[in-house]
């Protein structure tokens, strides 16, 4: 029997935007990906919990931006479990209640370089396929977040150390960010074409990142 292939963008989403849907758009075409997940984290022990909307709105606004793409699906494991949201755990229940699927992690450079500090990193090596997001007038080979270590550098130490499947795919830099979002908001600049016009309009109307957007001024 065939495994399926599924795609895992995690992420807080708040909001969803642009950049995101591209992500997992290529990785989709670029693996051939059966589905990818759109999976909101819950509660990130990264975060600062007093900048993050409801997991409602931000549920809500990934369905109104996925909602006209077949092979993107919500997936609410991560933001009803209580307590931290750690990937390690996320994978482990996958590969516990789906045995027939393979599962592919999408994350960017930067969480490429900072995954050896997440919890049980080896746990999430082992569960899953990692996949790269490399800025295309970049590539895998220049320097990125450590000034002495290339992304193609780290992800062959990664590989050696902990036997991790490893790949990078390419992505335009659209120079979006849901932080830049949450403050063009607050401080009624245009955000069309950041995020889907669906989106835009549930921002505004659900008057989000209005009251919470104080400390964005920082």
């Amino acid at each position: 029997m065939k495994k399926e292939k599924i795609g895992i963008l995690g992420g807080t989403f708040n909001p969803i935007h642009t950049g995101h849907l591209i992500l997992a758009e290529n990785a989709y075409d670029e693996f051939h990906l059966n589905k990818v997940w759109i999976m909101p984290s819950g509660c990130s022990y990264f975060k600062d919990q007093q900048r993050i909307v409801s997991g409602e709105h931000r549920m809500q606004m990934i369905s109104l931006a996925i909602e006209k793409n077949p092979h993107f699906e919500l997936s609410t494991l991560e933001i009803y479990r209580p307590g931290n949201t750690y990937t390690y755990e996320t994978i482990h229940f996958l590969k516990e209640h789906y045995p027939n699927t393979d599962f592919y992690f999408i994350l960017g450079e930067d969480s490429l370089f900072q995954i050896e500090t997440w919890k049980c990193p080896k746990e999430i090596f082992s569960g899953c396929t990692l996949l790269v997001a490399c800025r295309e007038e970049r590539g895998a080979n220049n320097h990125t977040f450590s000034p002495h270590v290339s992304v193609k550098e780290k992800i062959l130490s990664l590989c050696n150390e902990y036997n991790a499947a490893i790949y990078t795919m390419g992505t335009p830099h659209l120079g979006i960010s849901s932080e830049k979002i949450r403050r063009d908001v607050f401080y009624g600049k245009s955000i069309k074409y950041y995020v889907p016009y669906s989106v835009e309009n549930y921002i505004y109307e659900n008057k989000l990142y209005k009251e919470n957007s104080q400390s964005e001024r920082k």
